[in-house]
C-alpha cells in the first residue's frame, strides 16, 4: 500500500471517520510495522490532534476568552505583516 494512501486513512481514523474503501485497521498496522517514516508521521499527528483539542478545550473554558481572541487577532496582524511585533 502506498505511503500517501496509508496516510489518509490514518488520518481519517484519527478523526474517527470510516476508513477509505478497500483499507482496513489490519492492513493499516501491518504497513506501520513496516515503515518507520509513516510509524512517524502518525505519531506525530495523534500529538498534533490531542495539542489541539486541549487547547480548543483551554480556550472554551478561559474565564477571559474575549481576551485571548483579541490576543490572536493581534498574532494573526504581525505575522501577516511579518513586523515581528510583540503582542
Amino acid at each position: 500500500m502506498q505511503c500517501s494512501r496509508v496516510r489518509t486513512a490514518l488520518s481519517a481514523r484519527l478523526d474517527g471517520e470510516q476508513l477509505p474503501p478497500g483499507v482496513t485497521d489490519g492492513r493499516l498496522d501491518a504497513h506501520l510495522a513496516g515503515c518507520a517514516d509513516c510509524r512517524l508521521w502518525s505519531e506525530r499527528a495523534a500529538r498534533l490532534r490531542h495539542l489541539t483539542s486541549s487547547a480548543v478545550r483551554e480556550a472554551a473554558d478561559a474565564p477571559d476568552a474575549p481576551a485571548l481572541d483579541g490576543l490572536l487577532d493581534r498574532l494573526r496582524r504581525s505575522a501577516a505583516h511579518g513586523d515581528g511585533e510583540r503582542p
